[in-house]
């Protein structure tokens, strides 16, 4: 397994809580795994502490066994649309281009390949129509499709998004997965918090799925089950309709 990301032991734990505890994983290049568990289970968490931006009670993280400050170039995160503040003014062109800023170096300013890159970009998520308009101006699909084309411009190995498809139009959604999916095609890994059970077949080959502890990581085949779901999410759980009524 090459460009291998491996997380042993991750605990993060609020205010002496333990909300996220012990999990591990392991997955390769060519990965495109959806992070999946009930509200409050530690998804978007589980991220946060796997880049080093909260900090952790106990665990390791590497990245090609190398810690992950060393990888920080090499990764590209899109957070959630609520944590960003939408009216900074900047403009989508200039959004987009601030993807190429991790590699320039420092007092480097981008130059006319990198300007080009951007909008190379933004063609590729169908925004380049939008380059001189203000961020805000958008509708959340389109926000999210110029965060996607900012990740693109870091040429990332690795991406971690958290929520992309909440609150977008189902154009967008379906512009976005197959960007990830040629990504993952491409050998890149992708990871998703991912929350519509009914796409999960569909949008990923990998899974972890996590309420607070670890219920599975590994094929949608192996952890995609009634049983492990339905354990994890505390409910009934069934592959043709999905959860039912708690238990």
């Amino acid at each position: 397994m090459t460009n291998q990301i491996t997380v042993n032991n991750l605990s993060v734990s609020y205010y002496g809580k333990e909300v996220v505890k012990d999990v591990h994983f392991n997955f390769g290049e060519g990965s495109l795994i959806g992070i999946l568990g009930p509200n409050g289970a530690g998804k978007s968490t589980l991220v946060k502490a796997i880049l080093g931006l909260i900090p952790t009670k106990s665990g390791e993280v590497k990245i090609e066994d190398q810690p992950i400050d060393n990888m920080r170039k090499r990764i590209s995160y899109v957070p959630q649309r609520s944590n960003i503040d939408w009216d900074f003014p900047i403009v989508v062109r200039d959004t987009v281009l601030l993807g190429t800023y991790p590699k320039l170096g420092l007092f480097r300013r981008p130059k006319k390949a990198d300007k080009e890159w951007a909008m190379e970009c933004l063609k590729k998520v169908g925004m380049e129509a939008y380059a001189k308009n203000q961020i805000g101006e958008l509708s959340g699909g389109q926000q999210q499709r110029v965060f996607l084309a900012r990740a693109l411009a870091q040429k990332a190995d690795y991406f971690f998004l958290d929520e992309p498809f909440v609150g977008i139009d189902v154009s967008s959604e379906e512009v976005i997965i197959n960007i990830l999916k040629d990504l993952r095609d491409s050998g890149k890994t992708i990871f998703v918090v991912h929350h519509d059970l009914t796409k999960v077949q569909e949008y990923f080959n990998e899974l972890i799925l996590i309420n607070k502890e670890l219920y599975g990581a590994g094929p949608v085949t192996d952890v995609f089950k009634e049983d492990i779901m339905g354990k994890a999410y505390n409910a009934k759980f069934s592959l043709s309709g999905n959860l039912g009524v708690g238990v």
